[in-house]
């Protein structure tokens, strides 16, 4: 499927919630790459609590996402979307006047019941305005457009906000502020039709939409345990253990690292339409292992520069960063895609709030254990658990494939043979039928 022919197909709805995709998290990326220098630079907390404070919107997020899932399923995919827009809008104002702690815990609140809330929200809204192959391809685009808006905040961030001119961090806050107010108004305007709310079919058993019964399906298992250890593996080092890897042990520049997400954003910007083209119709657990080969090789790269510190070791790092944005351009378009063609309609806020938790547990334990390995000068360990994190993921892939239908793995439904009326026979595939 082309482009063009992806555009046409989606509906009017679709191609809104698309369009603006990249406009709204510019202002994301104008605060994300620089929330620990604000707090600990221009507001004077010690490096200690502005971590915690970060950490702590992940915990908020954690406890939430249950809730939030169950609401969505309750009262619909956009009201929930719209009160966790308006709180991540709430929580930039209140932080870019955060001059005490307690102040900036509030806002962290805020932020995380967005981070929390939004996310099975959000995927439950794409679900409802896409169907079959176009559902992967949209995921796979939406998470395009969302590193092209982060990427280019982070460049404009970066250029403007400055240490030595405190009110431009409040400027940068606000204005992620007000980005908000782009989903807040095509959620009130031309999405308002769109409720993402399914009413549960006559005969669902009762209790079936609990948490619980959701997860005594084995398939929904394995997923959770695939993504908490693609994440675990993935993103959970890209921010923590990556950065401290290259400057510990490759003795690369900040200017190289800092470079490196710019590879990262490129590769996924300018390759993932090409990826999603070459994926479809295949088994998405199949494309998963490809991932974990791809990952695998980031890892030995990266391991390398261990051996060659300093000049050498740049190549290396940058190495790693473009084989493992490959991957993401493999994991994101599959993992939400299985979970949202796993669910039946009117539970998908509950089966997306389960994957989004693992998300976030995956979150929290990667940058935990590579904390704890790389305090303690174990580089070989910490590469060695992360390619073998890679082999599980591969195994977990295997085992979801045997535990899921073929249409939630992607595999094409087989074309029913039509009846000739004069003989009774099927006819052959493609062949016309009788007039």
């Amino acid at each position: 499927m082309t482009l063009r022919q992806f555009w046409s197909q989606l509906s009017r709805e679709g191609r809104w919630l698309l369009s603006t995709v990249a406009v709204q998290t510019l202002g994301r990326g104008l605060t994300l790459p620089f929330t620990v220098i604000y707090l600990h630079e221009v507001r004077g907390f010690s490096l200690d609590v502005a971590g915690a404070l970060m950490a702590f919107i992940a915990v908020v997020a954690l406890a939430v996402t249950g809730p939030g899932g169950a609401l969505t399923d309750r009262v619909g995919a956009r009201r929930v979307l719209l009160f966790s827009t308006t709180c991540q809008l709430v929580g930039c104002a209140v932080l870019a006047f955060a001059t005490t702690e307690a102040v900036a815990a509030l806002a962290m609140v805020f932020l995380g019941i967005n981070f929390g809330m939004s996310w099975p929200a959000f995927n439950s809204l794409i679900a409802a305005v896409t169907t079959g192959e176009a559902r992967q391809q949209y995921f796979g685009i939406n998470f395009a457009l969302v590193n092209l808006g982060i990427g280019l905040g982070g460049v404009v961030g970066g250029l403007y906000a400055d240490v030595s001119r405190p009110h431009t961090f409040t400027v940068i806050f606000l204005a992620d502020a007000v980005s908000m107010l782009v989903p807040i108004a095509l959620l009130l305007g031309p999405l308002r039709h769109v409720t993402g709310h399914h009413v549960a079919p006559d005969d669902a058993e009762a209790g079936s939409g609990s948490y619980r019964a959701i997860l005594r399906d084995p398939g929904v298992v394995a997923m959770t345990a695939l993504t908490f250890m693609a994440v675990f593996v993935g993103y959970g080092q890209l921010e923590a253990g990556f950065p401290a890897f290259a400057r510990q042990v490759g003795e690369v520049s900040t200017r190289v690292i800092g470079f490196s997400f710019a590879v990262n954003t490129a590769v996924i910007v300018g390759l993932q339409f090409l990826v999603l083209r070459r994926i479809a119709g295949h088994r998405r657990t199949r494309v998963m292992l490809a991932m974990c080969a791809l990952w695998v090789a980031s890892y030995a790269a990266l391991g390398a520069t261990g051996m060659v510190p300093g000049t050498v070791a740049a190549a290396g790092v940058l190495a790693f960063m473009a084989l493992f944005a490959l991957g993401e351009t493999m994991m994101q378009p599959t993992i939400p895609a299985i979970t949202n063609d796993m669910a039946p309609d009117h539970l998908r806020g509950c089966y997306n709030a389960v994957n989004a938790g693992a998300f976030q547990a995956g979150a929290i334990g990667g940058p935990l254990f590579a904390g704890f390995v790389l305090d303690r000068g174990w580089p070989a360990a910490y590469v060695g658990v992360l390619v073998a994190g890679c082999g599980l993921i591969a195994v977990l892939a295997l085992v979801v494939e045997r535990l899921i239908a073929p249409h939630v793995n992607g595999v094409p439904a087989e074309p029913v043979p039509t009846a000739d009326p004069a003989t009774g026979e099927p006819a052959p595939q493609g062949a016309p039928r009788a007039p």
